[in-house]
């Protein structure tokens, strides 16, 4: 299985992952999934970061290359893809999370059932 994280559940992951469920930790942690961290979710902590928003300690990068995930670099067809999203959703971090997840076939674990709209893998939290 390809899965693309979403900000939220890599965050709950890095803090212990028990906010999630037990489908979704047994699939993130099953080494024979693909598990990618989008570039978006480190751009969209990293705001969060400075605007006060989120405490996280350390370098969030290093957290996420700690473990064995993929990093997912945006690329200008996932921009691109964007354009061909309906407006269910007007979060940007989430909108190209969503054509990332498209362009990519992979599977989104999400909390956000909000994205549940679009025409895009989900796997509940």
């Amino acid at each position: 299985m390809n899965l693309l994280l979403d900000t939220n559940v890599l965050l709950w992951w890095l803090g212990g992952a028990e906010r999630l469920s037990e489908e979704a930790v047994a699939e993130i942690s099953n080494s024979v999934n693909n598990v990618v961290v989008s570039a978006v979710s480190v751009w969209e902590i990293s705001i969060k970061r400075s605007l006060g928003k989120l405490t996280i300690d350390g370098d969030v990068c290093q957290h996420v290359r700690e473990q064995w995930f993929r990093e997912l670099p945006v690329d200008f067809g996932h921009a691109a893809e964007v354009e061909n999203l309906p407006w269910h959703h007007k979060d940007p971090f989430d909108r190209l999370l969503v054509a990332q997840a498209r362009c990519e076939g992979l599977t989104l674990v999400t909390a956000d059932q909000a994205l549940a709209k679009y025409d895009v893998p989900l796997m509940a939290t």
